[in-house]
């Protein structure tokens, strides 16, 4: 007989949580089920379902029952955002909020599924702590969320019209993009706008182009010529209108977000041994130094994981909420890794481009991204240097007077193990029909 992996003792007990309710939410209604203990029978459960609008006066309503019957937690689905309205007025009723991850409370398969079952479901779980609440930041948090959600959507529709102003200078046969990286730059402002009022010599219009300008007057003429109609200039004013509209929204946000997190924490600055001083310097400058981590990338990575710690004891609770790990999945005695999952899509946006970004540069990131890359290929090799960002982030957020110190690009040749690295060498060597034999070096 096999030995068992080890023993553990589990305490059991059976009912963790004795007043609960869970909520069935939907876009107009939810589907209400309290589980409290009963009065006369020890031992045994009362259950009540009920149905209650969405509505803000409906769900203050609800929230008084369940003080009045003496609920200690609320369990709600996190269906798209319709759960908020009930997570935020009964938080402020001063009820326990804990909403779930749709995927945790799947009924099984070939039973009947309604909204009252669900519900049923939802509350049996709960009240024996079988369900993992998702992260739900703080009021301030949810607050910054919007601004730098907001501030990417627009900086996203800004490149949309921008590509559609392109489009249209194709359609008219003007070859501006190629010979200008940024037709929205101030020399290609300047042509574009001169197109829109009237201009039409290929000459002239170069002449619009600052010096610097790589390509030539000639080529700028000739990528100039071409059918550029009434109908086009129409069409080309609003893209550029728009653009400007939505550039003032979105300095608009990003003085928002900088005031909002520019309250400075104090931070040590190592001059030497026992040389340290105290100086205040913000988050985001902070975060700033990870290479590849910009100010508004930085905004967006705290405005996802928030500025407490607490909620993720290690880096590797913080790394798999953010779906950077790769899933373990063992069976049968063998052990292999399941996709990351989708996680946080803004967090996982902002640490992909930081990821791209720190791959090119002369850092310890980019070291470690060319020794992924060669065995598991560039997309892996992102998420792999994505992650060490975050845990970088998590040791910097964790300690208010850590400061982010570079390793240098030549950190794993420093540490290297020559008997390993001369193994691997011999056996490359042999894999490819040599005899090897190693003689000591002479001094």
């Amino acid at each position: 007989m096999a030995e068992p992996d080890g023993v553990e003792e589990i305490e059991q007990t059976g009912e963790i949580v004795e007043r609960v309710a869970a909520i069935d939410i939907a876009k107009a209604s939810g589907m209400v089920c309290v589980r409290t203990p009963h009065e006369d029978k020890p031992g045994k459960r009362v259950q009540r379902v009920f149905n209650t609008l969405a509505t803000s006066g409906a769900i203050l309503e609800a929230a008084d029952h369940l003080i009045c019957q003496g609920v200690t937690r609320v369990v709600m689905e996190a269906t798209s955002t319709y759960w908020k309205s009930f997570f935020l007025l009964l938080e402020s009723r001063g009820l326990e909020c804990r909403p779930v991850n749709a995927r945790d409370v799947k009924n099984v398969p070939g039973r009947p599924k309604t909204d009252k079952l669900d519900a049923i479901r939802l509350a049996k779980l709960a009240e024996r702590g079988m369900l993992r609440p998702s992260f739900p930041p703080p009021k301030p948090i949810r607050e910054l969320r919007d601004f730098t959600r907001a501030r990417a959507v627009m900086t996203h529709e800004r490149t949309r019209h921008k590509q559609r102003t392109e489009k249209l200078l194709e359609d008219a046969q003007i070859k501006l993009s190629t010979v200008i990286s940024d037709i929205f730059g101030v020399s290609g402002r300047a042509m574009l706008e001169a197109m829109i009022a009237g201009g039409r010599s290929p000459k002239a219009l170069a002449d619009l182009a600052h010096g610097t300008i790589k390509a030539g007057p000639a080529a700028l003429a000739q990528a100039l010529t071409g059918r550029f109609e009434e109908h086009h200039a129409f069409m080309c004013r609003m893209p550029p209108d728009t653009v400007d509209y939505l550039s003032i929204q979105i300095d608009k946000l990003t003085a928002r977000i900088t005031t909002r997190l520019a309250g400075p924490s104090t931070t040590e600055d190592d001059d030497g041994p026992g040389q340290g001083t105290l100086m205040p310097i913000t988050d985001v400058e902070r975060l700033d130094e990870i290479p590849g981590i910009g100010p508004n990338t930085a905004q967006v990575i705290l405005a996802e994981i928030g500025l407490d710690m607490s909620v993720f004891p290690t880096a590797g609770h913080l790394v798999s909420w953010a779906k950077l790990s790769p899933r373990t999945i063992r069976s049968g005695g063998k052990n292999t890794s399941g996709p990351t999952g989708k996680g946080n899509p803004w967090l996982r946006g902002a640490l992909g481009e930081a990821a791209i970004s720190a791959a090119r540069t002369d850092t310890f990131l980019r070291a470690r991204h060319r020794r992924i890359v060669k065995r598991r290929g560039h997309m892996k090799a992102l998420v792999a240097v994505a992650r060490s960002i975050l845990v970088s982030v998590w040791h910097l957020m964790n300690n208010p007077i850590a400061r982010y110190r570079e390793l240098g690009p030549d950190y794993h040749t420093r540490n290297l193990d020559p008997t390993r690295k001369t193994r691997d060498l011999i056996r490359q060597l042999k894999a490819l029909g040599h005899d090897v034999t190693l003689a000591p070096a002479t001094a």
